[in-house]
């Protein structure tokens, strides 16, 4: 018999949401906690205050400029501001950018990959699986992410250090 384990099942079965989508709506949030600044935020201090590595957010960000997310200027004076309003940025069109559409299972999308696709229930459930993460994602924006991470940040206490 093999030892169940209820969370190895649960992690098992979690959602994984690749770094590169991470990444990116972690930038995302960055410059939309930051976009009455005087000056377009720098590559450096984003990954710095993210905690992403710089080669890679670097990567992100030509993508994000790429496809009009962000606007990135190099140079002394350069950095990087969103493009768009932040809420009109949806995290849909995030992970459809950085990673594609993917579908749980293939036969989601196109029944003759599976020659059970008529008849299987399993079918019906990832469907209705993916269709609810797609309405997650496209009703929550980077601006929500950004008022909910500023809320965050007001509701944390205080900490003092005295030495």
């Amino acid at each position: 018999m093999i030892p169940f384990s209820a969370s190895a099942l649960e992690e098992e079965m979690a959602m994984r949401i690749p770094m590169k989508v991470d990444y990116g709506v972690r930038a995302l949030v960055d410059l939309a906690e930051r976009v009455d600044a005087s000056r377009p935020a720098r590559t450096a201090d984003i990954a710095g205050r993210q905690g992403i590595p710089e080669p890679y957010l670097d990567q992100v960000l030509t993508t994000l400029n790429k496809f009009g997310f962000i606007r990135s200027r190099r140079g002394p004076q350069g950095g990087h501001v969103l493009a768009r309003p932040a809420g009109d940025i949806t995290l849909d069109d995030v992970v459809a950018t950085l990673e594609g559409r993917n579908p749980p299972l293939e036969c989601i999308e196109d029944a003759s990959e599976c020659a059970l696709s008529d008849g299987c229930a399993q079918r019906d459930i990832w469907r209705g699986v993916e269709e609810a993460i797609h309405a997650v994602l496209t009703t929550t924006t980077i601006g929500d992410l950004a008022n909910r991470q500023k809320q965050r940040a007001l509701a944390m206490p205080v900490q003092l250090s005295v030495r």
